[in-house]
């Protein structure tokens, strides 16, 4: 593998690793207060219709963004009346929220744009362009940092920019503010929160919907930045891996950036190799798809160790009387 060729790795292991850390993100705040969701699937999916479904109508990215968001928002609060007001099993209720969306992008997209499923084309303004940073085009002829500036850390959205300063910001609202400090509490012993007199149920809410923003953002970005539109089914699994690597990552930001990377990574190099030979032996193209999904379960069977999530996660509060 010749430098170039790893630069085109690493820098498509970066797109595809960023709707991952956002998901995974966006799983952590749910989990770390208490409320396991799997229905992150869902959330990207619903995200990614919609921001593609009003990129298009209206030409304006930025109103496509916020609409994913809306309605990512929507099946967060969905997720949080049936899990924390109702005290419904959380999971049954994250394989629900996928469904609806599974289910509910393909009606609606075929009802509104008679394509099978998927949304027309976008364009140029429809679209999250590409940044270039200061002194990318100066230094590109720089040996190795050239590259690497120009062709490695520039030319990205402003969502993937964006995806890798949350995980500082996520550390530092978790571990150095008496929001996290609650967030966190809540998730281990919501009892004794209560009796400090801080509302359990506020704190859940607010994690929940916080979860919703980043998997809307995630969803956006997908269909309107990694793509040019919607297609049926296009989160591929994303939420599931996600939640892979948050416990992988076992709960932790940081962690939860190099596991999302290299997921990412085993992703690129899944599409970037696939018509390869091992021993005089080609490889089927259905294998190098699949590598990523098989090496994600043989990480977390054999690499992980003990992950231990927070306490009270998955078990609704009852507050004593």
């Amino acid at each position: 593998m010749d430098f170039a060729t790893l630069i085109q790795l690493l820098d498509s292991s970066i797109r595809l690793a960023t709707p991952l850390l956002l998901a995974c993100l966006a799983g952590l705040y749910s989990e770390r207060a208490g409320i396991f969701d799997i229905g992150l699937e869902g959330k990207i999916l619903i995200s990614a219709f919609f921001s593609a479904s009003v990129a298009f109508t209206t030409g304006n990215v930025w109103l496509g963004l916020l609409a994913g968001v809306a309605s990512s928002m929507v099946f967060a609060l969905l997720h949080g009346v049936a899990s924390i007001t109702f005290r419904g099993n959380q999971l049954i209720s994250g394989v629900a929220i996928n469904f609806l969306a599974a289910g509910m992008t393909v009606v609606v997209s075929d009802s509104w744009f008679s394509l099978g499923g998927r949304t027309p084309q976008l364009e140029t303004s429809g679209r999250f362009q590409n940044i270039t940073l200061p002194f990318a085009e100066q230094l590109q002829g720089v040996p190795i940092l050239g590259p690497i500036y120009h062709d490695l850390i520039s030319g990205h959205s402003i969502l993937v920019y964006a995806a890798f300063l949350i995980v500082p910001l996520t550390w530092w609202l978790l571990f150095r503010t008496r929001f996290g400090l609650r967030l966190r509490a809540v998730g281990e012993n919501p009892a004794a929160v209560d009796t400090a007199g801080i509302s359990v149920v506020r704190m859940r809410f607010t994690a929940v919907l916080i979860c919703g923003v980043l998997c809307g953002i995630a969803g956006a970005y997908l269909s309107t930045s990694l793509s040019a539109g919607f297609v049926r089914e296009m989160s591929a699994g994303r939420g599931f891996i996600a939640l892979a690597a948050l416990i992988f990552a076992k709960w932790r930001p940081w962690y939860a950036l190099m596991a999302c990377l290299l997921f990412g990574l085993l992703d690129a190099t899944g599409s970037l190799f696939q018509n390869i030979r091992l021993l005089g032996v080609s490889v089927p193209v259905q294998f190098m798809q699949a590598l990523p999904y098989i090496l994600t379960v043989v990480i977390l069977a054999g690499f992980v160790g003990k992950a231990i999530p927070p306490r009270a996660g998955g078990e609704p509060y009852v507050k004593e009387r």
